[in-house]
């Protein structure tokens, strides 16, 4: 059975200083028919966005967005628990760092870890440890958090499920003539040192990140699948029936 990656944005799972729970109920459902053919990861941002909800603190200082994680975490882990619960899907928390991927022991057991939940039909969520981790052992964005994932635990593809719904050949909210490229198998270095422009408030990506994201899996013969994240028509179409009508591929084969 093929193993995949969903990495769902804070855009996604927030709207209106709420979290936007609507959506979240859609993505569970998705997940759960997922997982009726393929081994699924999920890496979900939103903690700070789900402690933010909670309380509205000054997101300027370091201490009040580590304040904020940890107290969104388990406020978001325990609306995934109730909506994947109506599956019968229990569910896991995994907080990681850049370090757990430095390390070949940390890394070996994480993965340990993940395929022990995976056998007994748990979907383990993971999660940047924003709360305690130092600069020099963070990622900074769930984008490079879930490449990693993918390519470290095994997966056959990384899908990223966000605000933005595919790779296109200019910027659509500027452009007019933008078009969406379908598939991609590479990316030029000048792409991947433009300026990231993440579209909320809650968000540390933007499309810089994903195409780092990209590039970093295309290195390394893995696939990755960018598709919007409010309507998942598009990667619903992909996975379930094996036919793109949207979204990009990222991939050499």
């Amino acid at each position: 059975m093929k193993r995949v990656v969903l990495k769902v944005g804070s855009h996604v799972l927030t709207e209106n200083s709420e979290l936007a729970k609507d959506r979240i109920e859609n993505l569970c459902k998705f997940i759960s028919d997922l997982m009726k053919s393929y081994e699924v990861i999920l890496v979900s941002s939103g903690a700070v966005a789900a402690g933010y909800t909670q309380l509205a603190l000054d997101k300027t200082e370091v201490k009040n967005i580590q304040a904020l994680s940890a107290l969104g975490q388990p406020y978001l882990m325990s609306v995934y628990h109730k909506k994947m619960a109506k599956y019968d899907i229990l569910t896991a928390q995994l907080l990681l760092t850049a370090g757990d991927f430095n390390s070949r022991s940390a890394t070996k057991h994480a993965k340990d870890l993940i395929d022990t939940l995976i056998a007994k039909n748990i979907l383990p969520i993971i999660n940047e440890n924003d709360a305690t981790a130092i600069k020099e052992i963070v990622f900074g964005d769930n984008d490079q958090l879930s490449a990693h994932t993918a390519y470290y635990f095994d997966a056959d593809m990384l899908v990223l499920l966000s605000d933005i719904d595919g790779y296109y050949t200019k910027d659509p909210r500027v452009y007019s003539d933008a078009t969406m490229r379908k598939v991609v198998d590479s990316i030029d270095e000048s792409e991947l040192l433009a300026t990231d422009t993440p579209n909320h408030s809650f968000a540390t990506g933007g499309i810089v990140t994903k195409l780092k994201a990209g590039d970093f899996l295309l290195k390394r013969d893995k696939e990755m699948f960018m598709a919007s994240g409010f309507d998942l028509t598009d990667i619903r179409s992909y996975l379930l029936n094996n036919r793109q009508i949207g979204g990009t591929l990222f991939s050499k084969k």
